[in-house]
């Protein structure tokens, strides 16, 4: 077994290895175009699975920049990360903890969950909470290492701190939760900590009159806690309820269950975090309620008594019988049973005072004071010796590695699951991955040992737990939606192994492994229509970490295989996929438009997957995408003002037209606004990425930025406006050092793309969709300007070529307005010789990016606004137009919504007047033959365009 390294050893090692690989400066020479500047390649090599993995598999060829060694310049991912910081900054972190403080038994502070999801009153019965702590987690590290400020570090090592004293409390048998009480010392029974006092069996001893009398505090208002309940089984049983359901203290009595209880029901509340006194007399067939001294109710016509009861199992303070009635939350004391019936004046006497110094003394059958301070037992003073124990409902973990804000019985369940439920189980191993993930980005910010120790042992626990499991079993498991989501655990789990190399570690990352989604994906057959979008691609960014740790092409082949069945076939002019979270047929983007379109999470996730293949294979393809959704879903995602409880992200982007989108999605906390608290804080992990020998520098993005290329000794410092510069400008810093420059070119860049240093024009043609190199010597002072002249293009529906989206460069323009129907739009009319379509719509003074079509403004979708939205317009050219002339002729569709411009501007750019012309005259022949058009028509449109005027 490997010993586990050190970070300072983990740093070492990086930085020997970069240097060990660097090349040798080459001679200084003139700038030109690198030969062979890359494609599309099929070599598979290893990649990193987030920004923050530090050691790199020996078999990467490109390598990214930790966050550390690149610094956001001014500019719009500036400003978005400002925001998300100032909350990192300012949330109180102890909100988190709450609910894994609560399910050890552990004190809160009085710290309130968040709510939303994260709690125990969130959806589903609370059944995701902890997830949110993980993504915060992972935030608080992006921004130490993104920004060095010490606050961030301090509020990591709080959370830290507090799981490892969570998962110890959770190891141990359960110890009392010592508090101030009515008279002195009192047993808390937190809100989620499913914790109980055991007595013994010997309690009633066949009494045929009793006593019961306690002092409690309820803390939650959730009906049938019971303060006691003594019974075999949900057919014997006496039970004291603290509210029943109609939410007053109930006590009842029954040897037939619930329909032959015979009961005594108060009337009124018990009032919450105050102490209230109950206490019920039973004396032959005479029952009396009291409350606070006070009888509330009373029966004279009882049948049973606690002797027909008979001997009983159970005798709890704080559970039922009746698993789906909730845990008594709140605190004991004086919690006395009496072999008699005591008198009212007796009753009112306790309500005053301990029994100790009460007329009546203790209890006879049975007295608890809980004034302990510690352990996990109570002393019994009645002189029988009955000493009661602190118990969990659920026993305690199978594993002393377990760590969750919830028992493990939801991972216990999952096993025999054979359909979904979430108010029952909902995805508990998708929890865990956030947890797991949390506390590796906390490890590899800070090197806190104890973060690295939590998240060996979560996954030490995990394996304990899968490993014993049948293969079928888990398959079925990981089948189920949502229930079964495991999120991107296998990349976690991976990257703990390069950190621990226990074998254990990477044996449970291949126990994820769903055997018919990987054989399919593998074989290139599509299988996605119906799948729950966010629980599967995830998944494929762990199979390329898989393939990297075991060198199993299946692996790799799946997840390569799958992106292209997302990209573009699924994917919106946004760069999002899925509907209402699901994916639908292949090539269907009209027929999904929606308010539920384009969950949040997708994006995140299909950039890490985009990212991590291209660690493997230098495909253009996958930084395209990277840009389109980073550029318009991500940044959109995140409101454009500050807020101190909510980081105010988008769930769904809904795509429907006049959608206004919705930045507190139910109540907070959601998987969601989790990604987004990453998202927000690392803008800059992909811009720049090296070739592992540090013979090439990749710039995937045009961004402003600093890069610490410490492998080269160099700086390289970007400054731009982009996407309202179209351009940038790089300078180098340190050197000498040789290398290329590879420069994305985008495949969106059809207007040209020009590349100088120091103001002299390099030679070649770069392609849109590749990358153009520059080999050099490069000095301190050397200076790459990049021209990238954008041009307005509308992109179709793949389902319906008539429903388009509009791009100026690689943002996405969209319209605000209040309809809700879709609006039509013509483009065509001012087109220029370029097949540029702005010329059509008007500028907007002092707004970059903003502009006018006929009154409805159109702007970035990036932008963080409540406007209503139309990102999907329907495209209305009703007659053939060519600049200001209008031939009068109407303007024919092919059968596949194709239309006669649409033919005549695909020929675009056209180098002349003439060239257009040419253009023209050939489309209208080949639709005149085909019977799409009348020949004196075509005859028209000849003319209007040979005489009409154009732009450039």
């Amino acid at each position: 077994m490997a010993r586990p390294l050190s970070r300072r050893t983990l740093l070492r090692t990086t930085a020997l290895a970069a240097t060990a690989t660097a090349v040798s400066a080459a001679a200084a020479g003139r700038a030109t175009a690198a030969p062979g500047a890359p494609g599309p390649s099929t070599n598979a090599v290893g990649a990193a699975a987030t920004a923050f993995t530090t050691v790199a598999p020996s078999a990467w060829t490109v390598r990214p920049f930790g966050l550390e060694e690149v610094t956001l310049g001014p500019g719009v991912f500036a400003d978005k990360r400002r925001l998300m910081l100032d909350h990192a900054r300012g949330y109180d972190v102890h909100r988190l903890l709450q609910v894994f403080r609560a399910n050890a038994g552990l004190s809160a502070g009085g710290a309130v969950a968040p709510g939303g999801w994260e709690g125990l009153d969130g959806e589903a019965n609370g059944n995701l909470r902890g997830h949110y702590t993980g993504h915060f987690l992972t935030m608080l590290a992006q921004a130490y290492r993104s920004t060095g400020e010490r606050v961030f570090a301090d509020r990591i090592g709080t959370v830290v701190g507090a799981l490892a004293e969570v998962r110890e409390a959770l190891r141990r048998d359960p110890a009392v939760l010592s508090v101030e009480g009515r008279f002195g010392r009192a047993a808390e029974q937190v809100r989620g900590s499913h914790r109980y006092v055991d007595l013994p069996a010997a309690v009633l001893d066949g009494s045929p009159a009793l006593t019961l009398s306690a002092w409690v505090r309820p803390a939650h208002g959730a009906a049938w806690a019971r303060v006691l309940d003594f019974g075999d089984d949900t057919t014997r049983y006496l039970y004291l309820a603290a509210r029943n359901a109609n939410g007053v203290p109930r006590f009842a009595v029954t040897t037939s269950g619930p329909g032959g209880e015979q009961g005594l029901d108060g009337t009124a509340p018990l009032p919450l975090d105050r102490w209230s006194h109950l206490a019920v007399t039973l004396d032959g067939t005479a029952g009396t309620l009291y409350v606070d001294g006070t009888a509330v109710a009373r029966d004279t016509a009882l049948t049973l008594t606690p002797a027909a009861l008979g001997p009983l199992a159970h005798h709890w303070l704080g559970r039922s019988h009746f698993a789906g009635d909730p845990v008594f939350a709140g605190a004991f004391e004086e919690v006395d049973v009496f072999s008699r019936a005591l008198t009212g004046a007796e009753i009112t006497e306790l309500a005053g005072r301990r029994a100790v110094d009460a007329s009546t003394g203790r209890g006879d059958l049975a007295s608890y004071a809980f004034d302990e301070t510690s352990g996990g037992t109570f002393a019994d003073a009645s002189g029988r010796g009955l000493d009661a124990t602190l118990r969990r409902t659920w026993g305690g973990p199978s594993h002393p590695g377990f760590l969750a804000a919830y028992p493990e019985t939801q991972f216990i369940e999952l096993e025999s699951m054979t359909g979904s439920d979430y108010t029952r189980v909902w995805a508990p191993y998708y929890t865990a991955h956030k947890i797991l993930r949390g506390l590796l980005d906390a490890y590899l910010a800070t090197g806190d040992d104890r973060a690295l120790d939590l998240a060996s042992g979560l996954c030490d626990w995990m394996h304990a737990r899968l490993s014993a499991l049948p293969a079928a079993t888990l398959q079925r498991m990981w089948g189920l939606f949502s229930s079964g989501e495991f999120g991107g655990v296998v990349e976690a789990v991976c990257d703990l192994h390069t950190l621990t190399g226990k074998a254990e570690h990477l044996a449970l990352a291949r126990l994820f492994d769903l055997d018919r989604l990987i054989d399919a994906c593998a074989a290139d057959t599509d299988v996605l229509d119906g799948l729950h979008a966010n629980q599967h691609i995830p998944v494929f960014t762990g199979l390329v970490r898989l393939h990297d740790e075991t060198g199993e092409e299946r692996y790799l082949t799946a997840a390569k295989n799958f992106w292209h069945m997302v990209v573009p076939h699924r994917t919106y002019g946004i760069g999002g996929t899925s509907s209402g979270e699901f994916w639908r047929a292949r090539g269907v983007i009209a027929g999904t438009i929606g308010a539920t379109t384009a969950e949040t999470c997708c994006a995140y996730n299909m950039l890490k997957l985009s990212r991590t293949l291209f660690f493997h294979e230098q495909d253009p393809a996958y930084m395209d995408h990277y840009e389109r959704a980073l550029y318009n879903q991500v940044l959109g995602s995140k409101q454009d003002r500050p807020d101190a409880e909510k980081p105010l992200v988008t769930y769904f982007v809904g795509l429907a037209p006049g959608h206004v989108r919705d930045y507190t999605p139910k109540q907070g906390t959601t998987c969601c606004e989790g990604t987004g608290l990453e998202s927000a804080t690392k803008y800059q992990d992909s811009v720049y990425f090296a070739k592992a020998d540090a013979s090439a520098l990749y710039v995937n993005l045009y961004s402003p930025s600093e890069l610490t290329w410490a492998a080269r000794g160099v700086t390289v410092t970007q400054t731009t406006r982009f996407p309202e510069e179209q351009g940038s400008t790089l300078t180098l810093g340190g050197g000498p050092a040789a290398f290329t420059l590879l420069l994305r070119v985008p495949s969106w860049a059809t207007a040209g793309f020009r590349v100088t240093v120091n103001g002299r024009a390099v030679p070649g043609t770069p392609a849109p969709g590749g990358y153009f190199g520059v080999f050099r010597t490069w000095r301190a002072g050397d200076t790459v300007r990049v021209l990238v002249p954008f041009r307005l293009r509308v992109e179709r529906a793949l389902d319906d070529p008539t429903l388009q989206t509009l791009f100026l460069g690689p943002v996405n323009l969209v319209a605000r307005h209040p309809s809700t129907e879709l609006l039509r739009c013509a483009l065509y009319g001012n087109a220029g010789l370029s097949g540029d379509l702005l010329p059509s719509l008007t500028p907007v003074a002092g707004k970059p990016l903003h502009h006018t079509l006929d009154g409805v403004g159109f702007a970035p979708f990036a932008e963080g606004t409540e406007e209503p939205t139309h990102a999907y317009f329907r495209r209305s050219e009703p007659r053939v137009v060519f600049g200001t002339s209008d031939s009068g002729v109407a303007n024919p569709a092919r059968g596949d919504g194709v239309t006669l411009l649409d033919e005549i501007w695909a020929g675009a750019p056209f180098g002349s007047r003439s060239a257009l012309g040419t253009r023209v005259r050939a489309t209208v022949a080949d639709w005149v033959a085909a019977g799409l058009l009348g020949g004196a028509d075509g005859d028209r449109v000849v003319r209007t365009a040979r005489n009409a005027s154009y732009a450039p």
